[in-house]
This record gives C-alpha cells, sequence and structure tokens, in this order.
C-alpha cells in the first residue's frame, strides 16, 4: 500500500468544505486533507459521535472542523448542514457528496424494493439533496466546486449490485446536468469513479462475503494494478477536483479505479 504524501501546500486556506459520510473511509481521508491544506470542514454524517472523533483529530492536528448529524435522505438534515455551514463560516466553496451505502450479491432479481429504495435514496437523493440546499450559498459566494463520489460501476456496471451500479450511474449523470446547469454560476461540479478500496464498509463486507482472507484476494485481482486503492488516494483526487489546480474541469467522471475500466 502507498505511503500518504500530504502536500505542503495551503490550496484551500480560507476555503470552506462540506464533506457528507466525512466520518470514515474516504469520507474520513478527505476530510483530514481539506483539512491539512487550511480548509475549514464541515462534517455532515449520521454517527456524530465518531464525527465528533474525527473533528478531534483534525483540530489536535492543527486544523479547523466541526461536526453536525444528517441523514443526506432528509432535506430538513441537508437545509440545516448548510444553514449551519452559513451561521458559522459566512460561505461555502466545496462539496463533497461522499455518503452511500451497498448491498452486494443481490442481481435485480434478489433485489428487494426496500433495498432499491434505501440505494437510491443515500447515493442518489442524498447528492440531489445535499446539492440543491448547498448550491445558493455556494453561489451567493461566487461560486465553488462540488466533487460526488460515484464508482467505476456507474460507467460500466457490475455483477451482483444492480441497485448500487444504477444509483451510481445516476450520479454521474446529475453530475453531468449540474455541471452543465451551473456553469454560468462560476460552479464545477466533478465525479470520482473509483474502483474497490480499502474502507472499514468494505473490510466489513468482505468479512459477511466469507472473510478477508478468501474474498481480499478476488477483489484485489479484479484491478490490473493488483490491490485496492487507498482511501486517501481517492481523497487526493477529489481534492484535486475541487481545488484551484482543476479550473477547466467540469462535468468530468474521473475514474481512480487501478485500470478496471481500462479493458
Amino acid at each position: 500500500m502507498p505511503t500518504m504524501l500530504w502536500r505542503m501546500t495551503n490550496r484551500f486556506t480560507d476555503k470552506v468544505v462540506i464533506v457528507t459520510g466525512g466520518n470514515s473511509g474516504i469520507g474520513r481521508a478527505a476530510t483530514r486533507q481539506f483539512a491539512a491544506e487550511g480548509a475549514k470542514v464541515l462534517v455532515a454524517a449520521r454517527d456524530e459521535k465518531r464525527s465528533t472523533q474525527v473533528v478531534e483529530e483534525v483540530t489536535k492536528a492543527g486544523g479547523a472542523a466541526i461536526a453536525q448529524a444528517c441523514d443526506v435522505t432528509k432535506e430538513d438534515d441537508c437545509a440545516a448542514v448548510v444553514e449551519r455551514c452559513r451561521d458559522e463560516f459566512g460561505r461555502l466553496d466545496v462539496l463533497f457528496n461522499n455518503s452511500g451505502i451497498i448491498y452486494r450479491d443481490k442481481t435485480t432479481i434478489e433485489t428487494s424494493q426496500q433495498e432499491w429504495d434505501s440505494t437510491f435514496a443515500v447515493n442518489t437523493l442524498g447528492t440531489f439533496l445535499m446539492s440543491k440546499h448547498a448550491l445558493p450559498l455556494m453561489i451567493g459566494g461566487g461560486g465553488g466546486a462540488i466533487v460526488n463520489n460515484a464508482s467505476y460501476v456507474g460507467l460500466v456496471g457490475g455483477r451482483g449490485i444492480a441497485a448500487y451500479s444504477a444509483s451510481k450511474g445516476a450520479v454521474v449523470l446529475l453530475t453531468k446536468s449540474m455541471a452543465l446547469d451551473h456553469a454560468a454560476d462560476g460552479v464545477r461540479v466533478n465525479c470520482v469513479c473509483a474502483g474497490s478500496v480499502d474502507t472499514p464498509m468494505l473490510a466489513g463486507e468482505m468479512e459477511a462475503m466469507g472473510g478477508q482472507e478468501v474474498v481480499r484476494p478476488q477483489f484485489e485481482q479484479k484491478h490490473p494494478l493488483g490491490r485496492l486503492g487507498s482511501p486517501d488516494e481517492i481523497a487526493q483526487a477529489v481534492l484535486f477536483l475541487a481545488s484551484d489546480d482543476a479550473t477547466f474541469i467540469t462535468g468530468a467522471a474521473l475514474p481512480i479505479d487501478g485500470g478496471i475500466t481500462a479493458g
């Protein structure tokens, strides 16, 4: 696994960032990296206790972050997060829509309506609701950047994850539509399409699928690079798309997948 090299830059000094699902996995990595580069970060997630622990990590390292409980499937929660951001920081520059769930080993026949609905509620509706409420604050401040967490299976599909693939495909096209709708407002909208990433959520899924010793090599071998991605690697790409290093990029769906979509 590659070692994380923290950038000795301040690309996000005086910037304000919201990260949904920011208390674990890719979201936690992004929260820490945004804060390390000078951003004030609002961590929005259902488990406020775990979010507070991430905030404590950030503040101990000299960064600035706050936590807010949020279920992205509830519009009132999403609106409250943006309102808290406005009240605490006065602006919003970056939104990283990261919250997501997955049901594995579920073909269309095997997927219940509840599983389908909950997958779309978190992955797609949550992205829509957070963006809907964040955009006016972002536009009012002169623009900004939204990065959505899609998936490589939103580009090519995947076996046994019908609802997840469909929900992430919807995120990819929502990304492109928002990019077109809000380019004139100074808002860039992109998404990252990750391969399998070594997160606590994936570890739990592998245990349920037969144990990490058995299942992990199968996940690794799917990728031409022969390994899982790390949360920090995905977070680095998120920060790039959100930064002024990517000012001519909007509407992009960036694969960060170890080559899995190349062939």
